[in-house]
């Protein structure tokens, strides 16, 4: 059984960094392309950033470029998200994602799910 444990989420003020985690068991993990996604309350699941299989790949949301890096570790079957100068519009629960599709952007590209992390950006 796949399964995906993010951790890594909390409470930061603005200008702040996190470095969220992604665990992931029951499946070969450098076979698979991984994402990140968030959802704010009242809104829908939103693509935050994706990476390829073995790292050559990473593709990013305009509104987190320069700010946000995906990157993963096969040895340890983890995805990591590293966040900088976060910004109060970043608070969402923040979701990792596993599918075949290297650079999927949209949630259905994705076949498993982690339970999600929350993220809290204080102004």
């Amino acid at each position: 059984q796949v399964q995906l444990v993010e951790s890594g989420g909390g409470l930061v003020q603005a200008g702040g960094s996190l470095r969220l985690s992604c665990a992931a068991s029951g499946r070969t993990f450098s076979d698979y392309a991984m994402g990140w996604f968030r959802q704010a309350p009242g809104k829908e699941r939103e693509f935050v950033a994706a990476i390829s299989w073995n790292s050559n790949s990473t593709t990013y949301a305009d509104s987190v470029k320069g700010r946000f890096t995906i990157s993963r570790d096969n040895a340890k079957n983890t995805v990591y998200l590293q966040m900088n100068s976060l910004k109060p519009e970043d608070t969402a629960v923040y979701y990792c994602a596993s599918g075949i599709v290297n650079g999927g952007v949209r949630p259905w590209e994705y076949d498993y799910w982690g339970q999600g992390t929350q993220v809290t950006v204080s102004s």
